[in-house]
């Protein structure tokens, strides 16, 4: 193993340990780089690194892998015969030590040499994700970057699936995908460096850092936009117009299920259910709040300050 130990994971709290991580580009964070990670965008990564976010807590999810990932490896380690050990460091390439990780376990095979072990959870309903070869996108990356960074040539996956369907996949070291993940996570960390922004994407992410940047508007001001403005305009109006559409099915969709049910509550067909079930909820007046009672209005009136996006 080429890497170097950034730290010892057994002699620092959660805390001490979201610090690291802040230090370098984890495997999660390089899948999302990448733009392979649904959970988690560029953007995003970028805030956390810049410490302008905190990472966002552990998911239920996250926790029963964690708890279920010391069971999955020796699963593994049972069904392949292969050793496995805990590696309780975070790792760090020693080119680019921007490039860290924390692998789930190190395989010890002194006939063929050491590699990582990864170990997964995933519900029943992303089997097909799993089918055959198949590995999902983001995770291949991710081990992809822990190879690079400990200079391994081979990792497996092992994913419990739906609590109860056990399977483990051979990933072998891919010089072409390392090389590439270096170049990007190369880019990356300057812009880290830099404190300049990634280019915005349509996540949330980037919203929020926009809302951040750009607060608020000078009143009466003019720019004259780039020439790509023309692109982003059609692309915005078009996407918006597709949206529209898609909400119209939508809304015709449920209104002739609505029909079906009639007076019913609940409709089944096959293992699907429909409702169309009578909900009572309270809502504050504020009109006539304002009107009856302005005192009490404005007393309880908090304003808030947004820039409002549209085109003509």
């Amino acid at each position: 193993m080429i890497a170097h130990c950034l730290a010892k994971t057994k002699e620092i709290d959660r805390d001490q340990w979201l610090e690291y991580r802040k230090r370098g580009i984890g495997g999660s964070d390089a899948a999302a780089i990448a733009g392979l990670n649904k959970w988690k965008s560029p953007v995003t990564v970028w805030l956390e690194k810049t410490g302008q976010i905190e990472p966002e807590e552990s998911s239920e999810a996250a926790y029963w892998g964690s708890i279920l990932e010391d069971i999955i490896a020796k699963e593994f380690s049972l069904r392949t015969g292969l050793k496995v050990q805990r590696k309780n460091a975070i790792l760090q390439h020693p080119e680019y030590p921007f490039m860290i990780g924390n692998i789930d376990r190190l395989i010890i095979d002194k006939k063929h040499g050491n590699g990582i072990l990864e170990c997964k959870t995933t519900g029943e309903y992303n089997k097909g994700d799993w089918e055959g070869d198949k590995i999902p996108d983001h995770y291949l990356i991710q081990v992809q970057h822990y190879l690079a960074v400990t200079g391994l040539q081979y990792a497996y996956i092992a994913v419990l699936i739906g609590g109860n369907k056990f399977q483990y996949k051979l990933v072998p070291r891919d010089e072409e995908i390392i090389q590439y993940l270096i170049k990007i996570e190369s880019d990356f960390w300057k812009l880290v460096e830099s404190r300049t922004p990634p280019e915005m994407d349509g996540s949330q992410a980037s919203a929020d850092l926009l809302d951040i940047l750009y607060p608020n508007s000078l009143p009466d001001s003019r720019i004259e936009l780039p020439p790509d403005a023309e692109k982003l305009i059609t692309e915005y109006e078009e996407a918006a117009a597709e949206e529209k559409a898609a909400a119209e099915r939508k809304e015709a969709a449920a209104n002739k299920l609505k029909a079906m049910l009639g007076d019913y509550e609940v409709g089944f067909i096959g293992k699907r259910k429909v409702t169309w079930k009578t909900v009572t909820s309270a809502r504050l007046d504020t009109k006539r709040l304002k009107a009856e009672m302005p005192d009490i209005y404005s007393q309880y009136c908090t304003e808030s300050v947004m820039r409002r996006f549209s085109i003509k």
